[in-house]
């Protein structure tokens, strides 16, 4: 069995298990602790898991502003093909603007990527939670400009669960990024998101495997409509997961069992589909002449 690399990133992490893999891409300003529940998960069941930390989320402002959605992608990508030279069959999903760089994997590398986990996949945000004004960057049209903005985060940080909550605020409020993430995400940043999701919706008719999508109801960030929109218009088979007791952070909200669970069920239904049929010889009697 070929040694698997963990991923660069001083806050990535990996688990090496089986020959199925999992690559897990955390949100915009986010970190891949917010997806350790997940990853756990899957590793119990056998499968291997990569959570790399994306290019310019090192938790200092200025490196993300400088940074672009290429740049995320293509460190996504290479914790892909490490993947891919471990494990026979790799599924790739990731948490809000992870899971739409998980959707252009699909549509760029379709003979490396077998399926996706899209949880609360971010196209628009159009959640309960975001402000009004925030809705009126989309009339930005320069990076240049977009970088005089910065986006705060606010309660309730995507986490419906009060204990969870008073754990984010917590590690927000001691400046500690490696956990809760950065506490504003700069405006360029958001603009190259809307770049990244200008890119997939282009592609989108071309992607056609398999995929888990899991939405909460209550979604503070991005509604349901941005899930109720890739089911329509995704090519695959779309089994989709609504939770009835999270916000945005559905990995490590209330509901963060079923979402570990069910990822869990469905790639090992990924592995099961893929694996090659024995070929039997059966005797059959000669028909009379």
């Amino acid at each position: 069995m070929t040694s698997f690399v963990t991923p660069a990133g001083e806050r990535s992490f990996a688990f090496e298990r089986g020959k199925t893999g999992v690559l897990l891409l955390h949100g915009l300003g986010g970190t891949p602790v917010e997806l350790r529940f997940v990853a756990l998960t899957l590793a119990r069941a056998g499968i291997t898991v990569s959570c790399p930390q994306l290019a310019g989320h090192s938790g200092e402002p200025g490196v993300l502003k400088a940074s672009s959605w290429r740049d995320w992608y293509a460190s996504a990508e290479t914790a892909l093909d490490q993947l891919r030279c471990h494990c026979d069959t790799v599924v790739v999903g990731g948490l809000s603007a992870g899971a739409v760089l998980a959707l252009m994997l699909a549509a760029e590398r379709k003979a490396d990527v077998s399926g996706g986990l899209l949880f609360a996949p971010t196209l628009w945000l159009d959640g309960w939670g975001v402000p009004w004004y925030a809705r009126l960057f989309s009339l930005v049209q320069q990076k240049s400009l977009a970088n005089f903005f910065d986006f705060t985060e606010r309660e309730p940080f995507g986490v419906k669960d009060p204990r969870m909550r008073a754990l984010v605020t917590q590690a927000i409020e001691s400046g500690d990024s490696s956990q809760a993430g950065m506490l504003s995400v700069p405006g360029g940043a958001m603009f190259e998101l809307r770049g990244l999701v200008n890119a997939v919706r282009q592609r989108v008719d071309q992607i056609d495997q398999s995929m888990l999508i899991v939405h909460p109801r209550e979604d503070d960030r991005a509604s349901l409509k941005n899930s109720l929109w890739l089911q329509r218009n995704l090519r695959g088979i779309v089994d989709m997961v609504v939770l009835n007791d999270s916000y945005h952070v559905v990995t490590v909200d209330r509901q963060r069992h079923v979402v570990a669970e069910r990822s869990a069920a469905f790639v090992q239904g990924i592995a099961r589909n893929r694996a090659p049929l024995e070929a039997t010889i059966v005797d059959m009697p000669l028909a009379a002449s």
